[in-house]
């Protein structure tokens, strides 16, 4: 049998088609939410979903899979990277299968959680393998690999949902995973390298620490998914947060002070690892904010279908793919810090272009924005990764992957209601000036709105001048405040380049 640190000095052609199998299965547990996404309306009709409940088919999948990432570390000491990617793997795709036959709501959920809980300690597992698998003179290409598969499944994500959902029925939302999976089992369980597995890892676990993280994370991701409709000071909101930061308090002085803690929080008191960290979070705000914010605009301002939305997003994913082989090149000639700090501002500055759309914006003012963030992300990802995970031992990577890769997630989740709530809060307050501007006869604003100018004639808008107007106005609201949204993002992208300096090398 090989051992897992044995590739440290040499990786075969077998450990590489092992660990492409891995990638594989990361690829679709990230792209399994995007294609859900897309066709949720779909799944409303066909299973009687309530409109209310309908987010829960997503967000019981975001649950389970930030709950299960912080647990990869345990679960591989237990298994052995192997055999929790293959056990995973199964489990997930089993769990597609149950998804597409599910015929209510509550047996969807319940697919829906066990599909998230194994998907989610897939992508932990990919980065781990990585400084566990190969030598450092081939840790970039490998990274690089992963880095492609993980920001490329959001950006296919809406064109695959698309398609699936305009060529075939909801059902093969789910068992599009089933192929890809069974490959992906067989390939890893022959080739991926293994250790015994050390089942005593499971009968040490603080069970209540466990508790507490998930209930942490559990009332966290629903209350930020509650606070952007209902508001941060709603009753149900604060509760939520309440408990969140008391179950929270509770994991970390439990793990801080346990023998066998399940989450290994003493790697932050590596600085690199620490402000890696921060920019993996940062990094999830705007990855996932960026692959949020287009979908929406293109959707209730462009009226565009998810088929053709997919196809304006794939510019981001072609984009990686040409600046991949750079980025190898360049992670073994630069120093990390200078890859990020350039990764980061030029992902900003994409981020900055998108700030000044109209109702009128589409593909053409779109393509440059998304090519200077797809050729920003390989450099915003790679480099924190290395900077992260790079300089640790064997025994402390799979925990600090799985940290590394919560924060990302986390980052994503608290920029989505950020995101919503920029949203939300601003919209009215655009249409309440663009519509004093046009009683004022404001030109501008006639133009940004997309009415002829000779239409104004000063005063407040007749009757049916508003019934015209309602819908153009709605629009222009709606653009000006996904511009804040993508302001706000680029700014708090901006700020992360501060911390850099601090990640020197010890």
């Amino acid at each position: 049998m090989t051992d897992e640190t044995t590739p440290r000095t040499r990786s075969s052609a077998a450990t590489w088609v092992g660990f492409a199998a891995m990638c594989l299965g990361m690829f679709m547990a990230i792209l399994d939410v995007q294609i859900v996404a897309t066709s949720l309306p779909d799944i409303q009709s066909a299973l009687g979903i309530a409109p209310d409940a309908m987010s829960w088919v997503q967000t019981a999948y975001l649950i389970a899979e930030v709950i299960a990432i912080p647990l990869t570390g345990l679960l591989m000491r237990a298994l052995s990277m192997r055999w929790l990617f293959v056990i995973a793997t199964g489990v997930f795709t089993a769990a597609s299968v149950g998804c597409a036959a599910s015929q209510g709501f509550n047996s969807l959920i319940a697919w829906r959680v066990l599909q998230g809980f194994a998907g989610g300690t897939l992508i932990p597992a990919v980065f781990a393998a990585v400084f566990l698998l190969f030598p450092l003179r081939q840790q970039a290409f490998a990274t690089t690999l992963a880095g492609v598969v993980a920001v490329l499944a959001p950006t296919v994500g809406p064109i695959v949902g698309g398609w699936i959902t305009s060529t075939y029925s909801w059902h093969w939302l789910f068992l599009v995973n089933v192929v890809p999976g069974i490959v992906a089992v067989a390939l890893a369980a022959g080739l991926v390298p293994a250790t015994a597995a050390n089942l005593k890892e499971v009968r040490r676990v603080d069970w209540l620490s466990l508790a507490f993280m998930a209930l942490a994370l559990a009332t966290l991701e629903i209350a930020l998914k509650e606070a952007p409709t209902r508001g941060w000071l709603s009753p149900l909101v604060i509760g939520l947060f309440a408990v969140a930061v008391a179950s929270g308090s509770a994991f970390v002085r439990r793990s801080l002070t346990h023998a066998a803690p399940i989450v290994a929080l003493r790697s932050f008191a590596d600085r690199r690892f620490t402000i890696a960290c921060i920019l993996s979070f940062v990094l999830g705000i705007g990855l996932f904010g960026s692959t949020y914010l287009m979908p929406v605009f293109l959707a209730f301002v462009r009226d565009h279908s998810a088929l053709e939305i997919g196809t304006i997003m794939l510019v981001t994913g072609v984009a990686q793919l040409v600046v991949a082989p750079i980025a190898v090149l360049a992670e073994k000639r630069v120093p990390a810090r200078i890859l990020t700090a350039a990764g980061f501002a030029f992902f900003a500055v994409g981020l900055g272009m998108s700030v000044f759309q109209t109702p009128r914006t589409d593909y053409d003012q779109m393509f440059w924005p998304q090519v200077v963030r797809g050729l920003a992300i390989m450099f915003c990802l790679l480099p924190p990764t290395r900077m992260a995970l790079g300089h640790l031992t064997e025994a402390e990577v799979p925990d600090a992957s799985g940290v590394f890769n919560l924060m990302r997630n986390l980052g994503g989740a608290i920029g989505l209601a950020l995101i919503d709530t920029v949203i939300y809060a601003r919209g009215p307050g655009h249409a309440a000036d663009l519509t004093a501007r046009l009683a004022a006869g404001d030109a501008d604003a006639a133009t940004f709105i997309g009415i002829p100018p000779a239409l104004l004639t000063g005063g407040a808008p007749t009757p049916a001048q508003q019934a015209y107007l309602a819908p153009l106005m709605e629009k222009a609201a709606t653009t000006l405040a996904i511009n804040d949204a993508w302001l706000m993002m680029a700014a708090l992208t901006a700020a992360a380049l501060l911390c850099i300096p601090f990640a020197r090398q010890r």
